[in-house]
């Protein structure tokens, strides 16, 4: 019987765009953006940042080099919101739906700049902050890994108790799902830039 769902943010939460994102760094004076932004897992300084391992001044400093001139923090999370295109609030209300039989959490590579937004009142339409979705945010820059590194996976299962078994596991990357099918899982790999609640709602039911 499930009892849990754990969404991945971006590309099944928030629609995602890598090649927006590029051209939001190239635009701010990253001239090699093409070559270190991923979608699904950063390199370098990025994942340093993902990881937790610098902070959001300590990036700025470490991008403004990179850029060859002096970054604002606003510029920098401007960049980094290329990265999102859209919030369907049709996902939200859903969301807000299964929150009602389910415990819902949320598991993300992700970063303070993208999180200062989706955790605020700006998020979605309706005034609601990322938080006010699931039980529990695990996001990787506090946690210390990233997916799909089996540590932040484990973290989660331990802080929340929950069982794997018991367990759907939404993402959009193929290597992420691979590792939620081996720790447990029940796993739903929607793509991106897509309405996947019909889809989610008859595996529910099979799982019933």
């Amino acid at each position: 019987m499930i009892k849990n769902i754990v969404f991945d943010f971006g590309g099944v939460i928030a629609d995602i765009s890598r090649d927006k994102a590029v051209q939001a760094f190239f635009k701010i004076g990253l001239k090699d953006a093409e070559i270190r932004l991923d979608k699904y897992h950063q390199t370098g300084i990025f994942q340093e940042l993902e990881e937790g391992k610098l902070s959001v001044d300590e990036f700025r400093k470490e991008l403004s080099k990179l850029c060859s001139r002096e970054l604002t923090i606003e510029e920098v999370q401007q960049a980094w919101m290329g990265f999102i295109t859209g919030i369907d609030i049709r996902k939200l209300d859903y969301i807000l739906e299964l929150k009602k039989s389910y415990r819902i959490y949320i598991l993300s590579n992700t970063n303070p700049y993208v999180m200062s937004w989706a955790c605020s009142p700006q998020f979605s339409s309706q005034g609601k902050s990322l938080a006010d979705y699931c039980e529990k945010l695990y996001l990787s820059y506090q946690i210390g890994y990233t997916k799909p590194e089996p540590e932040i996976f484990n973290f989660m299962i331990k802080d929340s108790k929950i069982t794997p078994s018991e367990t759907i596991f939404v993402d959009d990357g193929s290597v992420n799902i691979g590792i939620g099918k081996k720790l447990g899982f029940y796993t739903f790999q929607p793509q991106n830039d897509t309405d996947w609640r019909e889809e989610l709602t008859q595996l529910l039911k099979s799982l019933s």
